[in-house]
């Protein structure tokens, strides 16, 4: 099986945005390239990744690039598993490119199934880079840089895997494709006028809440599967 840690940096974090750059890793072969997506990039997304319009005004689209084709092949490959870090969007994102991997892993999904206590403050991709003591030298929301954290985060991950379910190496990537292929239950609001409640307690004193939060999830552009197949649990819908 290959594995391929990826990244892309996009023109915002909705459905309705596009990569302006791609990066990955699979063994030694490493890759990354930008492209002019067919929208602006907004300010909001530049003051993230620091890509400007500027910058890609001659760049060619990804579809046009002559890349699409070998990087298609090599995701969709049945050998391969594509690892990403909260995979269902980076996956949205390739898939507007006709990229659709057969297998993936999402970091995120699994930081939360390894810490059923939620001990851990934030799972975001930086926050868990400093905490775990990944890399310190790493560019910052470059989708290279974050693939290299990534692949440290993976093997931090895979490891724990292997030790607390006595697993092979093997047997411990499988269990890291289930654990991917579904959402993650939430336990409890680290934000909003619930913070550091138990969301199954809220559910008891403020129904409301929830149903407001849900309908607000269901209606934004932004992919949080998490959070929808949490609330709907927690609703009994």
């Amino acid at each position: 099986m290959k594995t391929i840690f990826f990244d892309t940096e996009t023109t915002g974090n909705t459905e309705k945005d596009f990569l302006c750059q791609i990066a990955y890793k699979a063994g030694n072969e490493s890759f990354t390239e930008m492209y002019k997506p067919p929208m602006k990039i907004p300010p909001e997304a530049s003051a993230v990744h620091h890509i400007s319009n500027r910058m890609i005004e001659d760049k060619p689209s990804f579809a046009e690039s002559g890349d699409l084709t070998k990087i298609k092949k090599l995701f969709e490959d049945t050998d391969s598993v594509v690892v990403a870090h909260n995979a269902p969007f980076d996956l949205m994102m390739i898939k507007k490119e006709s990229i659709v991997p057969k297998q993936f892993i999402c970091t995120l999904r699994l930081a939360r199934y390894l810490d059923p206590d939620e001990k851990i403050e934030r799972y975001n991709l930086q926050y868990l880079r400093y905490l775990l003591d990944l890399d310190d030298t790493a560019q910052a929301h470059d989708a290279m840089g974050d693939v290299v954290v990534l692949e440290k985060l993976f093997e931090r991950l895979k490891k724990k895997v292997m030790e607390e379910e006595n697993l092979g190496e093997a047997e411990a990537i499988e269990k890291m494709i289930e654990i991917s292929s579904h959402p993650s239950l939430l336990k409890s609001f680290k934000f909003g006028k619930h913070n550091g409640k138990q969301i199954e307690e809220v559910a008891r004193i403020d129904r409301g809440y929830l149903e407001w939060l849900l309908s607000q999830k269901l209606d934004g552009d932004e992919i949080d599967e998490d959070w929808i197949y949490t609330l709907r649990h927690y609703l009994g819908k």
